[in-house]
């Protein structure tokens, strides 16, 4: 059977492996962290995935966590209000202080989120029993020169780190080539339910005009249930104030802090937290990148790049692992129907292509909320309060953002979907 190296164990790198070994492939997979390391380490993301994306693991039989993690079954939107002073207090319709809008939309189908370090450990674990080669080393270039001898494909889902600078940005695709967000995160334990809705759990979004934004959403860790606490501040604003903060106190201090000035709502239900462990917490920051899918090595073999080496979004928009799984569902279905054919370059564009004609909704609404919203997009956002519909539509949007072509983005396509929902 043909030999695949697949670099790097986060969630496109394992599903594709133990995709490919379900399939009888010799798989070799690489890792610069034993199942353990990972287990115990720090936090190493957010993520909430959608129906879709979970589908992918139903399918490939790999979801173990899917009885013990909280069934997300919305999407809420808050947006605050301009000032939080009792002279000018604004109030939505909920009766909460400070927030012009708020409401929640349906998921047709739940969402749930796994702390990648239960997951990618358990994974990792998984596709050993099974009999796949885990090599725990950190892999560099010449290391790939080596091995794209001895198999007949390499892929590299290692999304940091010298491996990264083997693709070329692709210009055309990426329109920042700095930061959007600083991004803090804080995994913490006692979070109450939000009380406009304590009978099902969401994804919160609470937007902070020129300000960031608030994710707040209920996930299974090391120690069972927990909640996310996800600042993005526009950098160099008030929120962009966790760099060079390496106490996980201080980190969860500083969060409740932000959260109390900016997002009381959240904060009430917030006041007795605590972190969920030590590595609990995460801080740093990106520039969204597309790169050119295929990697020249310096002997002249070709790697494929996989997710986001490939395809790197802020995650605004929640849609990182998402993304990952759906990059690795169409990968390996590539990999599967190409046969005994030659992994060449034509086939790699391909393959990457096809996954494209996906990843790129991904992309352009992700920059598009990256950017101070335009009034047609405010408008859609508050008409969703009084429009159920429109919060369904909104919310199912994050399992599959292309339905955003067709409502968000031109302003003559949103007045025509909210005229027709109110006749």
């Amino acid at each position: 059977m043909r030999k695949i190296l697949v670099v790097g164990a986060g969630q496109a790198g394992l599903q594709i492996a133990l995709g490919l070994q379900s399939q009888g492939y010799e798989v070799t997979l690489m890792s610069n962290r034993t199942a353990d390391e990972v287990r115990s380490g720090r936090v190493m993301s957010t993520q909430c995935m959608f129906h879709t994306a979970l589908q992918h693991e139903r399918d490939l039989q790999v979801n173990f966590w899917e009885s013990q993690a909280p069934k997300i079954e919305g999407v809420g939107v808050s947006v605050a209000g301009p000032d939080s002073s009792p002279s000018s207090q604004l109030r939505s319709s909920r009766g909460g202080p400070n927030r012009v809008i708020d409401w929640v939309g349906k998921l047709d189908g739940y969402a749930q989120s796994v702390d990648q370090r239960v997951k990618m450990a358990g994974w990792m674990e998984t596709f050993a029993q099974r009999g796949g080669q885990l090599v725990i080393h950190g892999a560099a270039v010449s290391d790939l020169d080596y091995f794209s001898r001895t198999y007949d494909l390499v892929l590299v889902s290692a999304g940091k780190g010298e491996l990264v600078s083997m693709f070329e940005r692709d210009a055309s695709r990426s329109p920042y080539d700095a930061p959007q967000r600083a991004l803090a995160v804080a995994y913490v334990h006692g979070m109450g339910p939000r009380p406009e809705h304590p009978e099902f759990d969401a994804v919160r979004c609470n937007l902070v005009p020129g300000v960031g934004e608030l994710f707040v959403m209920p996930t299974l860790t090391t120690s069972g249930r927990a909640d996310i606490l996800f600042w993005e501040g526009v950098p160099g604003g008030p929120l962009d104030v966790f760099q060079g903060v390496k106490d996980p106190s201080e980190h969860l201090a500083l969060t409740l802090e932000l959260l109390e000035k900016f997002t009381p709502w959240e904060y009430a239900r917030a006041t007795k937290v605590e972190l969920t462990d030590a590595g609990g917490t995460l801080s740093g920051r990106y520039a969204p990148t597309v790169r050119k899918p295929i990697g020249q090595l310096p002997g002249g073999g070709l790697v494929l790049g996989v997710a986001d080496v490939v395809v790197a979004n802020d995650p605004i928009t929640g849609q990182g692992s998402n993304s990952a799984s759906k990059c690795a569902a169409s990968y390996l279905d590539s990999i599967i129907t190409h046969g005994d054919k030659p992994f060449d370059g034509d086939w790699m564009q391909a393959t990457f292509d096809r996954y494209w004609e996906t990843a790129q909704h991904v992309t352009k609404w992700t920059n598009a909320m990256l950017s101070p919203p335009p009034e047609h997009v405010l408008n859609l956002i508050g008409a969703a309060g009084q429009l159920q519909p429109a919060a369904d539509r909104f919310a199912n949007g994050f399992n599959d953002p292309s339905d955003f072509e067709n409502f968000f983005y031109e302003p003559e396509k949103t007045g025509a979907y909210l005229t027709g929902l109110t006749g």
